[in-house]
């Protein structure tokens, strides 16, 4: 054993005798550099051999030397005081951390005694806390501290013994056009043409989220009010704001704090939509007065899956038992029978909406007030969601485009590639497809269909474009038009692009 202690002497030595070294050797080092006694003799030993002129070069060297030794200090200095801040910072989070934890059992504290007091409640009744619910009480729910989702659980218990309600809904396309004109103008006073509604339903048609854009005070916003009141179900504004980032806008948050998901009226609306076979819309009023992207990017991606099995959108990573009924692993299904109609003022004080938007939606301008007319008095009615869409089916079935136009379409984007260097893709081939038969089913005619389509989703694309570049190929384009579909034919292309050639 004393032999073991020997070795392991002899051999820690050499480290330690090392590290020994190396410390020794910096505060010798630091000693040395700074002795200031030893410069003075040095200076004092020469200065008699000194010239006139050497004395430069010795101010030089001294001024040197006093740099280094200045900035040596200062590196210190610097790291003396980093480390203090550093310290402080530790400190300060430890203290936190100690309030958090006394908050907590607070807030623990306050929720027991918030269980005493409601156990005191049922005892009143005549009940034991424990007890099974009787009928009267399943009606009014006792919410615990460990219900994260409040408004949504109150819709749970709102639709516990719901049952789909067929409405016998007997309207064709064409019929919906004048009912829902005729509400808004005998109940609601706004009056739009045939033609707008005739847009705006086969827009309904086409996609899941419709633009209306325009100048200010043109009934935008109205129109998406005017048709929650039609089907008996208003729509929920949700007003964007220009703080609004990220998707918490749209459906709120979890509080870690609280241990509450802060829920909003659309994620609220949404949840009850699951439930039932209505129509439900979500109005995004001025939704560009933010960057759609930062807050409707993820539904954007997620209304683009073919199947709405795979429309899920994540609230939160973990399960309680409490969730709401719907909520499967923390996730909620977007319902199908809700659609998102955003309105656009094009001005100075909101953003530009992108093509990746613009693409995904079917864009509706509003420019002028509806003439006022003498409406026929209808009542708002109930809509099925499923007879709705099967009329949209029929309608997409029955009147698929004809050869003839399938072919003028691809001349006039042969064209379009030629001149303009511009293309669509199949996401608007298939927007097109949709939107095209069900304006004919309410009543439009093909050509006028597909013109107004163009103009707002492709002619659109040119905005992009360097206009002076592109204005002498502005008139060969519309001759190109004439030509093919006819001078009395697409009015709406061939307005929009001479108004492109005055901008240029």
């Amino acid at each position: 054993m004393d032999i073991y202690v020997r070795f392991l002497y002899e051999f820690w030595s050499v480290f330690f005798n090392g590290i020994i070294t190396i410390l020794t050797g910096i505060i010798n080092g630091l000693l040395a550099i700074f002795n200031f006694k030893e410069y003075a003799n040095i200076i004092t030993e020469y200065k008699n051999e000194f010239a006139g002129a050497q004395w430069l070069f010795v101010a030089l060297a001294v001024l040197f030397v006093v740099i280094i030794l200045g900035l040596i200090i200062l590196i210190i200095w610097f790291m003396i005081k980093k480390y203090i801040r550093f310290r402080k910072t530790l400190v300060e989070q430890e203290s936190m951390l100690e309030e958090v934890a006394e908050l907590n059992k607070k807030v623990t504290d306050l929720v027991q005694e918030k269980q005493k007091i409601l156990a005191m409640k049922v005892s009143q009744l005549g009940l034991k806390p424990g007890e099974e619910e009787t009928e009267e009480e399943n009606k009014e729910e006792i919410i615990t501290d460990n219900v994260r989702f409040s408004k949504l659980n109150s819709i749970d218990l709102i639709y516990k013994d719901y049952k789909l309600a067929n409405y016998n809904n007997t309207f064709t396309l064409e019929e919906l056009v004048e009912l829902f004109r005729n509400f808004a103008a005998s109940k609601l006073g706004l009056y739009y043409t045939s033609e707008m509604i005739r847009l705006f339903i086969s827009s309904l048609a086409s996609t899941k989220l419709v633009i209306l854009q325009g100048i200010s005070g043109t009934g935008k916003t109205s129109l998406a009010y005017a048709w929650g009141k039609f089907i008996k179900n208003d729509a929920i504004i949700a007003s964007v704001q220009p703080s609004w980032r990220d998707r918490t806008e749209l459906f709120g948050y979890f509080n870690e704090f609280t241990k509450k998901f802060n829920e909003t009226e659309v994620l609220k609306k949404m949840y009850e939509a699951g439930y039932n076979d209505d129509v439900y819309v979500t109005v995004l009023d001025e939704m560009n007065i933010s960057r759609v992207e930062y807050y409707f990017a993820e539904m954007l991606s997620i209304l683009e899956m073919p199947s709405r099995d795979e429309w899920l959108i994540e609230l939160v990573p973990s399960v309680w038992d409490t969730d709401p009924k719907r909520l499967k692993n923390g996730k909620l299904v977007i319902p199908g029978n809700m659609w998102y109609i955003g309105t656009i003022n094009n001005d100075d004080s909101t953003f530009a909406v992108t093509d990746k938007v613009y693409d995904r939606a079917m864009p509706i301008d509003i420019n002028d007030k509806g003439k006022i007319f003498t409406p026929t008095d209808t009542p708002a009615m109930n809509i099925n969601n499923t007879y709705l869409e099967n009329l949209f089916k029929t309608a997409i079935e029955k009147n698929k485009m004809s050869d003839k136009m399938k072919d003028q379409i691809e001349k006039m984007d042969n064209y379009v590639i030629q001149h303009f260097r511009i293309a669509f893709g199949n996401r608007i081939v298939k927007h097109m497809n949709d939107f095209v038969p069900v304006y004919v089913e309410c009543g439009g005619a093909e050509v006028d269909g597909v013109d107004y389509f163009i103009a707002r989703k492709i002619l659109r694309k040119f905005e992009q474009l360097n206009l002076s570049y592109i204005r002498d190929e502005i008139d060969g384009f519309i001759k190109f038009l004439d030509d093919e579909f006819g001078k009395e034919h697409f009015n709406e292309s061939k307005e929009y692009l001479l108004r492109l050639k005055k901008m240029a």
